[in-house]
């Protein structure tokens, strides 16, 4: 061991908050009287800025659809984020910190969210799985700048 002190790795949350919020349900309450075979599609990202040193903003961006054959249903997105405090980490580190540690943490409020405005919208609730955010990360670390994936 070096004779430089080692600094003490640190985090903290200073705040979580909804920072946008979306429901629409253009098709009532025509399409309360309808059979519904419900199709859902889901989508999830993050969005990470410094605000200043050592201090970043993560959001968690989670879109949810909901169709039945060519009627919307329902659409719902929340923007759920929030303010951490982490220093003393090395790159790889901070980047698995703010690609997976901080969504962990922000996605059982936006899952909250998400269900409480379907149920407001007088839909059945909507209860989205757990999402191991690690295995995504992880995931994406494979993949080179070079990489092209085709769908």
């Amino acid at each position: 061991m070096s004779k430089e002190k080692l600094k003490e790795q640190v985090f903290l949350i200073h705040r979580i908050y909804v920072k946008d919020i979306s429901f629409e349900a253009p098709n009532t309450p025509q399409i309360f009287e309808k059979e519904c075979i419900p199709n859902m599609k889901f989508n999830i990202n993050t969005d990470v800025k410094e605000l200043k040193l050592n201090v970043f903003e993560v959001t968690l961006k989670v879109r949810v659809i909901v169709q039945s054959e060519k009627d919307l249903v329902f659409l719902c997105d929340v923007h759920q984020a929030g303010v951490f405090f982490i220093s003393n980490l090395n790159e790889q580190e901070l980047r698995h910190c703010v690609s997976s540690y901080c969504p962990s943490i922000l996605f059982p409020y936006a899952r909250t969210c998400i269900s409480t405005l379907v149920t407001y919208g007088s839909f059945p609730q909507l209860n989205l799985v757990p999402i191991n955010f690690d295995h995504f990360f992880n995931k994406h670390k494979k993949f080179k700048k070079d990489d092209v994936i085709i769908n």
